[in-house]
């Protein structure tokens, strides 16, 4: 296992991170994307990650079954990248909104099983992994109820993935610290 957590908040050069530290590996690189184009914004900025990826790159869009496409796509002599966990996050809440207050992760029979999945398998992947997240919690406290609990979970899974992962990068203004490993 050589699992890497890369963190950063938005648009400080995680994924260009990741990309570079997958290039340099030599090997064949499958791209697990989480996000979903769900407006004519988030297509356009999955568009742009298009682009900057090498044509020979193998994506593989997973917004939810992220356990079992690692388990799939996790390789000796393969490198994964698995952009993002913050949207994969994001996806697993969806419809959270709707639940009874106080919000908590216990209203969310599915994210705790997808979480519990995840963290169960990147410590057994074989191959190098990259696991791009964003650092939420360094800004505001979110004024609803979904924006908190979205924040409080991320910065556990962050803390998570951490605690399984080789090697941990926070990334700030294109700069990597490393962290761990």
């Amino acid at each position: 296992m050589s699992a890497h957590l890369i963190l950063g908040g938005a648009r400080s050069g995680k994924s260009r991170l990741a990309e570079t530290l997958a290039r340099d590996s030599g090997l064949p690189v499958t791209v697990i994307a989480t996000a979903e184009a769900l407006d004519a914004e988030m297509a356009e900025r999955i568009r742009r990650h298009r682009e900057d990826r090498p044509p020979a790159w193998r994506v593989v869009e997973t917004p939810v079954a992220l356990a079992p496409t690692l388990r799939e796509e996790a390789h000796e002599g393969r490198c994964v990248i698995v952009d993002c966990v913050t949207l994969w996050l994001m996806n697993l809440m969806a419809g959270a909104e709707g639940l009874p207050a106080p919000l908590a992760a216990d209203h969310l029979p599915r994210f705790l099983a997808e979480r519990t999945a995840l963290l169960d398998c990147v410590p057994q992947l074989p191959g190098p992994i990259l696991l791009v997240a964003n650092e939420v919690g360094l800004g505001l406290v979110p004024e609803t109820p979904l924006g908190r609990l979205f924040r409080d979970e991320a910065g556990r899974m962050n803390q998570a993935l951490a605690a399984v992962c080789e090697k941990v990068t926070f990334v700030a203004a294109g700069l990597p610290l490393r962290l761990k490993g």
